[in-house]
């Protein structure tokens, strides 16, 4: 596979796949200062109102690996359910894996919870992290973890996107937690957040009372464009 690779780069480049590896550092800051002009990236300030001249910043750490054995593994989670808004631990994971396995659909995740019986002391370092965080950014959050025999690594945190039920459900619930104010959890909710409660919603409640047409896949955890997902921010 490395040959192929570098088989490749020497097609694309016309240059040699380089084996200094301040070079090979040079070069991967390089392609992540240049992919805030890809196609996706523009696109997506443009749907956020995000001006061109804020620029992107890179963070260089250690790297860490979850496919190193039953206790490293890697997940992503978010802080409440962002589908109902539900106050629950919501995520999926992998033993013996990267992040990208998790999402790229060639194995079944694991719920999140399962860490707590595989690798139970960086289960419960994950949960004390991800509260912590959440009364910090007074948000639901998205996270991103590698552990790495047996060690918690948070790979980095953002606000998490949610559906417009759920968006209203954490924001009301928030107030009553004390982490906000009535007048920014109203202004957290767009009107295409709000337009959600117009429609129909089918209660699973009354399943069994209903006819299905038919059945999908497993839905596979939502992503925002690409990134590195085996490099820790904290440690």
């Amino acid at each position: 596979m490395v040959s192929s690779f570098k088989a490749l780069i020497r097609e694309e480049t016309k240059k040699e796949f380089p084996d200094e590896p301040l070079e090979q550092l040079r070069l991967a800051v390089n392609a992540v200062f240049s992919s805030w002009f890809g196609a996706r990236a523009v696109t997506y300030r443009r749907l956020y109102g995000i001006p061109d001249s804020w620029g992107t910043a890179i963070n260089v750490v250690a790297m860490v690996f979850g496919n190193m054995g039953e206790t490293s593994g890697t997940g992503v989670a978010f802080t409440r359910d962002p589908a109902t808004g539900d106050k629950n631990f919501f995520g999926e994971c992998l033993m013996n894996a990267q992040g990208e396995d998790v999402v790229a659909g060639i194995r079944t995740p694991l719920p999140v919870s399962a860490l707590a019986k595989n690798v139970p002391e960086a289960y419960k370092e994950l949960e004390h992290t991800y509260k912590r965080l959440e009364r910090h950014y007074r948000d639901m959050l998205d996270l991103e973890f590698t552990i790495q025999e047996g060690k918690l690594y948070m790979l980095q945190t953002r606000v998490g996107k949610r559906t417009g039920i759920a968006a209203v459900k954490i924001a009301v619930d928030m107030v009553r937690e004390g982490l906000i104010s009535k007048r920014e959890a109203v202004q957290r909710i767009g009107p295409e957040q709000l337009s959600q409660y117009l429609y129909p919603i089918f209660d699973m409640k009354e399943e069994s009372k209903s006819n299905p047409l038919g059945k999908g896949c497993r839905p596979v955890l939502a992503r925002q464009p690409a990134r590195s997902r085996s490099r820790p921010i904290v440690r």
